[in-house]
């Protein structure tokens, strides 16, 4: 056991039998979306994996300890409050030490999550190389993560504020397998395809299950990415999307946003340009990925136990 981790009776029993278990993020609670949109989704999410036959487990920090599965109160505290600290892997002994608050990202959840033994993780979208990084050298820590840690993370691919082939180059010199669930392109968040070719396709998540047991029975460190493109009836065109954001990136720019205040700046700048719309095609999104991360954890679960 993991000295600073505390884990919820519920994920801890799952765990002790065998049963699957999908990790989630808190960072999506307390940046990705306004209240109460934000709460509400989170419970929506865990019901929906419950309803396939896996166990959600809430990942964040609350004063120095790592939570593997929050409460309801524990939730509804992550959605109200917009001070907590992001959470990569700079900040673990920065936040736990000080006995601090601190919301997970995508590489602070797969962090979390692989001290925990939990081996699938669903999120929106990845973190990736940013616009412009040759001269800023903005790249997401969510890249180097799955370089070494040991968590497949099941999202719908990168938002397109990002550089997307140069996200993926950074994914392939990584060895980090990125397969398409359903699809030959890399999805692009609000938009299903982005131009960008998968490493391979796959339509059945038994066949997927088997490719992770066997990256990681063969020693291979590092994480595996399953881009699930947004349902299509939930999808805006790029060419409307890619116009918002360029113009959310003007009014960034023009603000001097930078840093890890970029994506949330972006964020809400593109759903009041879009008259909320991108926040019902982000729900819709990560309730997708939750039913198909559910579903593989499933399958990955029961080839553990054959």
């Amino acid at each position: 056991m993991h000295p600073y981790l505390d884990i919820h009776p519920e994920v801890a029993q799952a765990k002790a039998e065998g049963r699957a278990v999908v990790a989630l993020e808190s960072t999506i609670i307390s940046h990705g979306m306004p209240y109460p949109q934000n709460v509400a989704t989170a419970r929506e999410v865990e019901a929906i994996i419950r309803s396939e036959g896996a166990v959600p487990a809430t990942i964040g920090i609350i004063k120095g300890r790592v939570k593997i599965g929050l409460t309801e109160e524990e939730l509804e505290s992550f959605g109200q409050n917009r001070s907590v600290e992001k959470v990569s892997r700079r900040d673990f002994p920065l936040l736990v030490a000080q006995k601090m608050d601190g919301a997970t990202t995508v590489a602070g959840t797969m962090i979390a999550a692989q001290w925990a033994g939990i081996r699938i993780f669903v999120t929106g979208g990845l973190g990736g190389v940013h616009r412009g990084a040759a001269e800023s050298w903005d790249i997401s820590a969510d890249l180097t993560e799955l370089m070494q840690t040991d968590v497949c993370v099941i999202c719908a691919g990168v938002k397109s504020i990002l550089d997307i082939p140069k996200t993926l180059e950074v994914l392939e010199t990584s060895g980090v397998p990125v397969i398409g669930y359903g699809t030959d392109e890399f999805p692009a968040f609000f938009t299903r395809s982005s131009g960008c070719p998968v490493l391979q396709r796959v339509d059945d998540l038994a066949a997927l299950a088997g490719i992770i047991r066997t990256k990681y029975e063969l020693g291979l460190k590092g994480g595996v990415v399953v881009a699930n493109p947004i349902p299509a009836e939930h999808e805006i065109p790029a060419i409307e999307i890619d116009k918002t954001i360029e113009e959310a990136l003007s009014d960034a720019q023009r603000q001097g946003i930078s840093g890890k205040a970029v994506t949330p700046f972006l964020l809400k700048n593109i759903v009041e340009r879009t008259q909320g719309r991108s926040l019902k095609s982000n729900i819709a999104l990560v309730k997708n990925n939750a039913r198909v991360g559910a579903r593989l954890a499933v399958s990955v679960a029961a080839g553990d136990a054959r």
